[in-house]
Parts: structure tokens; sequence; C-alpha cells
């Protein structure tokens, strides 16, 4: 389909999103319509937002989006979860996004696909989440490339982060122990290190465990920080599987 139509459609869709959520009125046919155009297209269907997937009229976007107090939030919202859409159909977005985003697309799993795109579009809108994703998107790669070379179903799955990412690491000859050579083992062991840093910020304070009252609010900044190591990292290991095949 016309990438510009696609364009047009998407904007359209997200501008009828912030309307209902602000409380102005959309039209459940026009919704439906530009809804069924974005999800039939398969090159763009896994970076439309999770809220159009499940919500399939405005009345139950409205049911969604009202747990948001404020307009402000809502529009912030609507606006970072198209935001992975709206850059792919113009092609525009920071470089390293680009980059990550290229070099995932060329390993077919689904969960990694999505882990990426929900990490990149809650950045600015919902840190807690992005973060959670960030990691999500490494034990989901580790997950895949475990798999992928021992050509069976992956059943550790209540391994932490750790202990993912050092079968999925020793699995592509990539663990600090494999190499004699100090100045790879410096850099294997530092890409050991983020990893294990990712999950223990997840557990600091993303979004997937209760927080008390002293709890640490993470800022956009440090939402993009882990994002940006997690799409990395998990970038790496995919580079490094497609060498090794």
């Amino acid at each position: 389909m016309d990438r510009s139509f696609l364009l047009e459609q998407a904007e359209s869709l997200q501008n009828m999103m912030v309307s209902r959520a602000t409380g102005g009125d959309a039209s459940p046919w026009e919704y439906g319509q530009v809804r069924q155009a974005l999800l039939s297209d398969g090159s763009i269907a896994p970076l439309v937002p999770h809220m159009v997937k499940t919500c399939r009229t405005p009345d139950q976007f409205w049911g969604f989006i009202k747990q948001w107090p404020s307009y402000a939030e809502r529009r912030e919202y609507v606006w970072g979860e198209f935001r992975p859409l709206l850059d792919k159909l113009e092609e525009v977005g920071a470089p390293s996004d680009m980059t990550v985003t290229e070099n995932l697309e060329r390993y077919d799993s689904e969960h990694v696909h999505a882990a990426w795109h929900k990490a990149l579009s809650r950045r600015m809108s919902d840190p807690e989440g992005a973060i959670t994703m960030a990691k999500t998107l490494v034990e989901s790669t580790c997950k895949h490339i475990i798999e992928d070379v021992e050509g069976q179903e992956y059943t550790g799955r209540s391994d932490d982060l750790p202990v993912l990412y050092k079968k999925a690491s020793q699995a592509l000859n990539l663990a600090p122990e494999q190499h004699m050579e100090d100045i790879f083992k410096r850099i294997l062991g530092g890409c050991s290190n983020i990893v294990t840093g990712l999950g223990e910020v997840r557990n600091k304070i993303g979004d997937a465990h209760g927080q008390g009252p002293k709890a640490v609010k993470p800022s956009p900044r440090h939402a993009e920080l882990a994002v940006n190591l997690a799409g990395t990292m998990a970038s790496f290991l995919i580079s490094t599987l497609e060498s090794h095949k």
C-alpha cells in the first residue's frame, strides 16, 4: 500500500484518538476504516499501537484512556504510542533507533520486535514501562538465540536475565572466559555488566514490581539510556548470530 496514504491514515487515527481522549468525538465508521487499513498492511502492522489493536471502537478506546487523569497525560500517551509507526512511515528518527530497528527486523521473532517498539514508544510517556520493556527485549533476544543455536525450545523459563545472557553469550562465543585476549575479555565483560545493570534497574525503578513510599521515579533520560543500551545489546547479539550462520 502507498506509504503516503498509510502516513495520512496513521495521522488521522492519531488525531481521532487524541480527540476522543480529550472529550471530543470520533466517528466509529471512520475509526474502523482507518484502523483496518493500518492493521491489514503487514509491513507496518507490528508498529501499530497495541491500544489500536485491542480497541475496536472509539468507545472502547475511551474506556481504556480515561485511566489517565489529565488531558495532557492522555495526549502524551497517544503521541508516544504512535511515534514508532509515524517515524517508520516518515523514515525519520534517531540514527541509533533506525539502525537497531533494521537489525532487529531481520530477525524473525515477533516477541523481539514487539518489545523493541514498545520500549521505543514509551521512553517519553512512560519511562517505567520503557525500562521494563528494555529488559524484556534482552530477555526475549537471549531466549530466541538459545533456541536457535540449540535447535530446541528453551526450557529455563524461570532463569533471570544474567543467567539468560550468560547462556546466550556462551552459545555465540561471546563469554569473557571464552577469549584469551585481555581487550576482548574486558569488552565482553562490560557487555555482561550492562545486561546485569538492565535487570537491576528494572527491578529497582521499572513498573514490574510494587514500589515503596520512597521509590525512585525514573525520568525520560533514564528510560532513553536503558532502551538504547538494550537495543544495542539485542542488535549485537542478533548480528553475531547471523555471522555464525
